[in-house]
């Protein structure tokens, strides 16, 4: 008799300045790791998104962070495609020239990696990205035109058959500030990533549909001390190439009702393990998954967050570090318990009822 695939979801979530997996797809390494023991892996962009890097595996399911919070809830299943057509969206914001960098990105990923785009949309209106950062120093943001976002998706995918959407808007260009220094440095927030969140949310809400964004900037000067977790983000004029490989075969959302199931669909009742940082375990993810699956909290992986486990009264297994974690997922998966492989084993004792 075969047994069950395993299935592991990977969660460092976006903006809140994550030590490992809070820069420029600086928790990719992770990712490869777990998924050379794991049959599937589900993760979302923040883990494989590296700008002008990226590493396929075809194990890996790659899922918009709202996406994946349905998932764990239940009320979306995840099917795995071999191929979508993606969808361009930038946003009228763009210059000109900056445009173009980005349209000659979209053509190599056609030539180069044998992707399929559509033709692209321009929104109707600048989307008008502003960031925020909260006074725990995890970021956010807002645009202002969310509904020119929304038309020019809508149009992508009901005239150009677009299965899922990548977008490109213009965020503002902030070199001379302190976070943004530090996060070069390998020691802040970064500044982008929760409104980048915000926008990918509100297409997978809206149209339940994969989605991912790239920022578009002003080159950065050079400088001499950059961290080699954010060095990702500064070889190119682009963050998209990464995005386009994500989004061509990023699994499509269905519901149980209205939809013909499939061998392959995936829900969350098959999760198996759940890896999170230790002080990030109050997302909806988490609270949801920590029913049915093994939540391993790993502490080395510091974030601007405090919610911890115990005082959320999740169940976790805690570690020190993603090799640690590794080696809680193959003793897991193996059917052995963590604390047989401890050279102190307590008596069983009789249970109190």
């Amino acid at each position: 008799m075969s047994q069950r695939l395993y299935t592991t979801v990977l969660i460092v979530p976006t903006g809140i300045g994550a030590s490992i997996g809070g820069y420029a797809g600086d928790a990719l390494p992770v990712a490869r790791a777990i998924a050379q023991i794991s049959d599937r892996l589900i993760t979302h962009p923040n883990v494989l998104n590296g700008a002008q890097l990226y590493w396929s595996l075809p194990n890996v399911l790659y899922v918009e962070g709202y996406g994946l919070d349905q998932f764990a809830a239940g009320n979306w299943g995840l099917r795995p495609v071999h191929q979508n057509r993606v969808g361009l969206v930038l946003d009228q914001g763009i210059e000109p020239e900056l445009r173009l960098r980005h349209l000659q990105v979209a053509d190599a990923a056609r030539a180069t990696l044998g992707l399929s785009l559509t033709d692209y949309a321009v929104t109707d209106a600048p989307l008008g990205v502003e960031l925020r950062q909260a006074a725990s120093g995890a970021t956010w943001g807002t645009i202002q035109q969310p509904d020119s976002l929304l038309r020019a998706t809508e149009k992508l995918i009901k005239q150009a058959r677009a299965e899922a959407i990548a977008i490109v808007a213009r965020f503002p260009d902030d070199t001379g500030s302190e976070a943004l220094q530090a996060y070069r440095h390998g020691q802040g927030v970064d500044p982008l990533a929760g409104a980048e969140a915000v926008i990918s949310h509100l297409v997978v809400r809206t149209f339940r549909i994969p989605c991912a964004h790239a920022p578009a900037l002003a080159p950065l000067p050079l400088d001499p001390e950059l961290s080699p977790r954010s060095a990702a983000e500064e070889l190119g004029y682009t963050f998209l190439p990464c995005v386009l490989v994500g989004l061509s075969r990023a699994p499509q959302f269905v519901q149980r009702i209205g939809y013909l199931a499939q061998a392959s669909d995936l829900w969350a009742d098959q999760v198996d393990a759940l890896i999170i940082p230790s002080s990030a375990c109050g997302g909806s993810a988490v609270l949801s998954l920590s029913q049915t699956a093994q939540i391993i909290a790993v502490h080395d992986n510091k974030t601007r967050m405090q919610s911890y486990s115990d005082a959320l009264r999740v169940s976790a297994l805690q570690v020190n570090s993603y090799l640690e974690a590794l080696g809680v997922l193959v003793a897991h998966r193996a059917g052995i318990s963590p604390a047989a492989l401890h050279p102190k084993l307590d008596s069983i004792y009789r249970a109190r009822f």
